[in-house]
């Protein structure tokens, strides 16, 4: 009896670990809030074993049609088991337009950014003014002595006019302003004044455009920020152009080895303005419809379903084709904004021609049930036929901070 007894204390000390843990990983896996439409049922497809409870102990949880009232409610594993208290902000539906088309864009930063830092040979040896500053690589100068700087030139002009006298640099940091004070020192080599710094102020290059707003003339496209090269870290953008593209080759991927879209800009011509770039992607306008498709609705990311998939993106000429996808997991915490999904190609045609993802297809929208779900964004280098995937919603809620700010939004 006492053998039994222990049995069953051992059995049950471990299957109450095993609920507390998992309740656990709930509890961190769901996040704090969510969006919802109108008077849709709330529900979490990722979660099917959490069952929703408003305070007011209804069974059913609906936003309330008309109202932009929060509610909070909560969240119980088996109908028993609390996990958390969760909170729904109703939206207006949105829709938008999945494109899958090319596009080039051209960048000039705000500000320089900061890619290296060199020594200066002057007279008396070696010489490093911007590292004994302070400077680091990284760093984004806005300003020397009060004068704006947007390139190169304008910089080393600027430190060329101080004749070796202390200039004062404003600069951001893992985005806070601060201030240095640097000693620029005569060249050896042209007698120039300098202080050792090496930037960058421009880039550009191609990428796929995800949604589109008919109305507004709103885009965003990549998924991911536009970085720098060398230091890693998001360009600052002042002004961007979108220039017509089309893809001429594909360099096919395999383990270990990225492949990419290679493709040419097609004119001068500028066909959109870009106004954003961050982490969730590059937004602005574009001055005409990129393609015929029609508006669907927006998928939010409680509604994203494991299982089959479609992309659209562009892998010859400028004309997007439709291929299958497998959305494999969803990922609904908030840590990583553009690793929502892991998705894999199964489209036997896009992977015999390109091995999978490949750089240049970021952006390329997701759908599944005639929604748009979202957007690949990177490629698993050790698996090219596997990447990650971003939230349509986490991408059109950027359209509400560039020019068109009346469109209804999250």
């Amino acid at each position: 009896m006492r053998k039994v007894i222990q049995t069953t204390t051992l059995f049950v000390s471990i299957f109450t670990i095993f609920i507390m843990s998992f309740v656990t990983y709930l509890n961190q896996d769901i996040p704090d809030s969510f969006y919802v439409y109108g008077n849709q049922q709330f529900r979490i497809y990722q979660h099917s074993q959490v069952s929703v409870e408003e305070a007011g102990n209804e069974k059913e949880v609906r936003a309330e049609a008309n109202t932009s009232a929060t509610k909070a409610v909560n969240l119980k594993l088996l109908g028993v088991i609390p996990v958390k208290t969760t909170y729904l902000h109703q939206a207006e539906e949105r829709y938008a337009v999945p494109c899958g088309t090319p596009f080039g864009l051209k960048m000039l930063t705000a500000g320089v950014v900061v890619v290296g830092l060199t020594p200066i040979d002057t007279e008396t040896g070696s010489a490093y003014p911007a590292k004994n500053a302070g400077v680091e690589k990284g760093d984004i100068i806005l300003s020397v002595n009060g004068h704006d700087v947007s390139s190169y030139t304008e910089l080393s002009q600027r430190i060329n006019d101080t004749k070796g006298e202390p200039a004062t640099i404003q600069l951001i940091r893992d985005g806070q302003q601060m201030k240095v004070s640097i000693q620029p020192v005569k060249s050896l080599t042209d007698g120039a004044y300098k202080c050792g710094i090496w930037v960058r102020d421009s880039s550009a290059g191609i990428g796929t455009v995800t949604l589109y707003d008919p109305v507004s003339g709103d885009f965003g496209g990549l998924g991911h920020a536009v970085c720098d090269i060398d230091t890693g870290e998001p360009l600052p953008l002042s002004s961007g152009e979108v220039v017509p593209v089309t893809i001429l080759d594909v360099v096919k991927g395999t383990a270990g080895t990225p492949g990419e879209l290679r493709g040419t800009f097609l004119s001068h011509s500028v066909v959109g303005e870009l106004y954003t770039n961050n982490e969730t992607g590059v937004y602005g306008q574009l001055k005409s419809k990129p393609v015929e498709n029609e508006p669907i609705p927006i998928c939010l990311k409680q509604d994203v379903q494991t299982g089959a998939a479609q992309i659209y993106t562009t892998i010859s000429g400028t004309k997007p084709q439709i291929y299958d996808i497998e959305i494999e997991k969803v990922n609904l915490n908030d840590h990583s904004p553009t690793k929502n999904m892991v998705v894999k190609i199964t489209d036997s045609k896009l992977l015999e021609a390109t091995g999978g993802i490949v750089q240049g297809m970021s952006g390329s929208p997701i759908i599944q049930n005639g929604k748009l779900v979202g957007a690949v964004t990177h490629v698993f280098v050790n698996d090219p036929q596997r990447g990650y995937g971003i939230f349509a919603e986490n991408m059109i809620e950027n359209f509400s901070d560039i020019a068109s700010e009346e469109a209804a939004g999250f």
